[in-house]
């Protein structure tokens, strides 16, 4: 079993072998068979890039720093160096992880997201926050500003595994290749664990996928 000490970065490891020291980074891939690459989350998506025709895997750790950095079209190509994979014959597996549901992240990130990405407005939506004292007693929150109110903070939420998907189609993986799981790790704390709706205190998750021997 392969593990890596995961640093919220793009560096992807190409293995053939059991590593003497802990690699450090958010990716691992491989085409030798007999061994487990293992991804840890608790909201970030646990990434899977399967060529069958040359039986090479990789696991990736997409939060949204790595996701911004394109750790998974970056995967993409680091299979098609070390062992010719090929994107169209890519199949891609996101499982669990938090969802744009939940997924609130600050100005700073959408930032980020829009020197990188010409669709970034495509994978954030925002919401107001409601007030209903504010709704109920307008009046009471009158300012000397236009438009007259003052106006309620705005949430803005970004969504991982759009964002993800996206990188993949652009890598050249098929988009009936590309499969995500529909649940959501801040959601669904009775059945996995979220670093965010549970506080930092949790537990990981787990991604493995291997090459039998």
């Amino acid at each position: 079993m392969i593990t890596l000490r995961q640093i919220h970065s793009d560096l992807i490891h190409c293995v053939s072998g059991v590593p003497e020291q802990t690699l450090v980074g958010d990716g691992i891939v491989t085409a030798a068979p007999a061994m487990l690459l293992t991804i840890q989350t608790a909201d970030c998506l646990p990434v899977i890039l399967v060529d069958i025709e040359r039986r090479a895997v990789g696991v990736f750790h997409a939060g949204w720093r790595g996701t911004v950095r394109r750790i998974v079209q970056k995967g993409v190509g680091i299979m098609r160096r070390c062992f010719g994979t090929q994107a169209r014959e890519i199949k891609a597996a996101m499982g669990p992880g938090v969802h744009k549901c939940c997924y609130q992240v600050g100005a700073e990130v959408r930032e980020q997201f829009a020197s990188q990405f010409a669709y970034a407005d495509a994978l954030f939506h925002t919401v107001k926050e409601s007030d209903l004292v504010r709704e109920k007693y307008p009046m009471l929150f009158l300012t000397a500003r236009a438009p007259g109110h003052s106006e309620l903070p705005t949430k803005v939420f970004l969504d991982l595994v759009e964002a993800n998907r996206r990188q993949l189609l652009d890598a050249g993986v098929p988009a009936k290749h590309v499969t995500a799981s529909a649940l959501c790790t801040a959601c669904r704390t009775d059945l996995l664990f979220s670093y965010r709706a549970e506080k930092g205190i949790t537990g990981r998750l787990m991604g493995v996928a291997g090459i039998k021997a």
